[in-house]
């Protein structure tokens, strides 16, 4: 039992290792001719320039924040916060800089078909998917060993605690500023280009194309990234605080055994799930199918095996650690809380699927309505994304019940921790235990994304594009499915680190209230549900303005550099110009709406905590709503798009096709900036909350 924090950093290393291996192996394959080299080179050179400009900008911030953590906590808890900081800046970069070399090989595997396209693609992503995992669980298992069981040193749980609020930082940060660099450049790109000029996605004489690949990279490889490992961290952070500052009410009526059984199944799950993912990555094998659902079960076969093997693994676990302690009824209830979590997991990104893929009805119903117009189409995906919600809430719903149902079977209640409490805890573990291969499906995405645009700004085949475009529509319904797993565990980790924060404001020798009848409590739950609507509105402003200067650009170059577009042998666009345009305006743009989510709490913090508890509550209810609204909405309006350009109702050039793409560019917000943005910003908020508890009593 006590060699489980160690094991769980094993696995942590285990899991960076398949990394590297899984690099060497992408680095192996041809990266195709002169010119396919050379647009992979620009995408790389614009990634690693924007990465190197933001995490310039964001260390500002960071160490703002460990000045304020170092003089109202504690300096330890401020180096754990940088500790934090630095390794989801770390997985992002890694992660971008991989993903920049896998598009080129994985457009050239493509000439092959895709039996050799898909797993170089999933293979870029996966590592992605164990960089985040394993730096997540590696970075915290150091920190829990060092300041908890080496140094001991005083408020051991808030010190544990900064070291997500310091990943939050930087994915907080890494989806507003990459979500509004991608899809500034995406939205100028396809209204300039498509619907304009009438030219295809990705034509070489687009200057916004470079753009919109980089894009691809910096918010959906590097922001994901550093978004999946502040929720995986989040997730294992929450349960562990909450037993730590619950005992801490009540440490005499558990025994020591006890308390290390509750803290360590969290970590126990971990490393049931790293070692249940790296497994599940080698079963990711291509055919020779273009079909989506060919593709999907080749891909989905990794997560699915690793999901088994952790649903056998935490039931293992949880009699390991609970079979022969009395002051447990029963051990499977939180193996129960576990495998909810992790089906609702996955039933939330199967909703989302079914939502957002051009195989289910929804998607379908939107193309039909582009027959009439953008209005109809913007409308079609506003409702599919409302009807979403609805769905998505009921599941949560669902999971939250059995996950409580789990922990009161296994315990009523020891010291002030609620069994019930500690199951739903547990759940977001549940949820978020397969990380490493669920990140690794997401982040292919991007990679077959760019893989497209390489084909077509080199100009090759179209047998080529058809193989990367098959890979490419999979990758949308991947990527909505991973944030469906994301916002789930944003809620139950949300909720667990809220009852912490309980639990911290009443250990300071505070209290608080969430009764709506106090006046307090009920502006602060209006506040609360009013921001994520407000943080929407800026960071959709924010792609509004920054696409507006992309688009006037583009049709600058059209109208200024001559042969340009009719495509004269010789001509070629100034890329850099639109790279630099979606640069300087998303690190300018991210700053307000990042910022947003950290002061207010801390203001609000120090002026009532009963306002503060019912801000958060507010904010959670209304974050998770918004965020699966807007990332299915945007889902369906992005393939319905797509469908619409595999021929049906008068496909590519098509006034259906026009107004296709005016929903699709609604949409990327939706789904690339705002919407993924969501889950960090309810868990920055409780987070904070948490971490500077004792200051707003003191």
């Amino acid at each position: 039992m006590d060699a489980i924090p160690y094991l769980a950093g094993a696995s942590a290393l285990m899991g960076l290792l398949l990394a590297w291996f899984f690099y060497n192996n992408v680095k192996a394959a041809s990266p195709g001719d002169e010119r396919m080299v050379f647009l992979m080179t620009e995408i790389q050179k614009g990634a690693r320039a924007f990465l190197k400009k933001e995490y310039s900008w964001v260390s500002v911030f960071v160490v703002v924040m460990a000045v304020l953590i170092a003089a109202l906590i504690a300096p330890a808890a401020a180096a754990t916060y940088v500790i934090g900081a630095t390794l989801s800046g770390l997985a992002g970069y890694v992660g971008m800089t991989v993903a920049t070399m896998a598009n080129a090989r994985t457009t050239e595997a493509a000439k092959d078909g895709p039996g050799r396209a898909l797993p170089i693609a999933f293979r870029g992503g996966a590592v992605m998917g164990f960089t985040v995992a394993g730096l997540a669980l590696l970075g915290l298992m150091v920190v829990y060993v060092l300041f908890v069981l080496v140094i001991e040193v005083d408020d051991a749980f808030e010190v544990v605690t900064a070291y997500g609020l310091g990943a939050s930082s930087i994915a907080l940060f890494s989806r507003v500023g990459g979500g509004i660099y991608t899809k500034a450049a995406d939205v100028g790109a396809d209204l300039v280009g498509k619907v304009e000029a009438g030219i295809p996605e990705d034509d070489p004489r687009n200057p916004a194309t470079i753009a919109d690949n980089v894009g691809d990279n910096v918010g959906d490889v590097a922001g994901m990234g550093a978004d999946l490992f502040e929720s995986y961290a989040g997730s294992i952070i929450a349960p562990i605080s909450l037993v730590a500052f619950a005992l801490g009410l009540g440490a005499e009526e558990a025994s020591a055994t006890t308390n290390i059984s509750l803290l360590a199944f969290p970590m126990a799950i971990a490393l049931v799930g790293m070692v249940a993912s790296i497994l599940g990555s080698f079963l990711v094998k291509g055919g020779t199918s273009t079909d989506t659902k060919a593709l999907s079960k080749a891909l989905h076969m990794g997560t699915n095996v690793a999901m088994a093997l952790t649903v056998v693994g935490t039931v293992g676990v949880a009699a390991w650690l609970f079979g022969d302690n009395d002051s447990f009824d029963s051990p499977i209830g939180l193996a129960i809380s576990v495998i909810g979590g992790l089906i609702v997991g996955w039933a939330l990104g199967k909703t989302a699927e079914f939502y957002t893929s051009d195989h289910f009805r929804p998607v379908k119903k939107i193309a039909k309505q582009t027959e009439t117009g953008p209005a109809t189409t913007i409308l079609g995906g506003v409702s599919a994304g409302m009807v979403s919600v609805a769905t998505s809430v009921a599941l949560l719903g669902v999971g939250v019940a059995v996950a409580y149902w789990g922990g009161e079977m296994a315990f009523d209640s020891i010291g002030a921790l609620d069994g019930g409490i500690y199951g739903i805890a547990v759940a977001a573990i549940g949820m978020l235990a397969t990380t490493g291969v669920v990140v690794s499906v997401d982040a292919y995405g991007p990679i077959a994304d760019n893989a497209g645009g390489i084909a077509e700004m080199a100009e090759l085949d179209p047998s080529v594009r058809e193989v990367t475009d098959a890979l490419d529509s999979l990758g949308n319904t991947t990527a909505a499915v991973a944030k469906g797993f994301a916002v789930g565990s944003a809620a139950l980790t949300a909720l667990a680190l809220f009852k912490s924060f309980e639990f911290a404001v009443s250990l300071a020798g505070g209290s608080l209230s969430l009764d709506v009848g106090n006046v307090t409590v009920f502006i602060g739950l209006f506040l609360g549900a009013m921001l994520p609507f407000l943080f929407a509105a800026l960071t959709i402003d924010a792609v509004g303005r920054a696409a507006q200067d992309m688009i006037e650009e583009v049709r600058r170059q059209f109208r200024e550099i001559p042969g340009l577009r009719e495509g004269q042998p010789g001509v070629h666009p100034d890329s850099a110009r639109c790279v630099a345009i979606s640069t300087t305006a998303s690190l300018k743009e991210m700053v307000l709406p990042g910022s947003l989510a950290v002061v207010i709490p801390l203001v609000m913090g120090f002026i009532s905590i009963n306002a503060l508890g019912g801000f958060l509550a507010g904010a959670l209810v209304s974050g998770f709503c918004l965020a699966i609204f807007m990332a299915n909405a945007g889902g369906a309006w992005d393939n319905a798009k797509k469908y619409i350009e595999t021929g049906h109702h008068g496909g590519k050039g098509s006034e259906s096709h026009k107004a296709a793409v005016v929903g699709d560019t609604v949409g990327d917000p939706f789904k690339d900036t705002s919407g993924p943005a969501m889950n960090i910003l309810i868990k920055v908020m409780t987070i904070v909350s948490l971490v500077f508890a004792s200051a707003f009593v003191g």
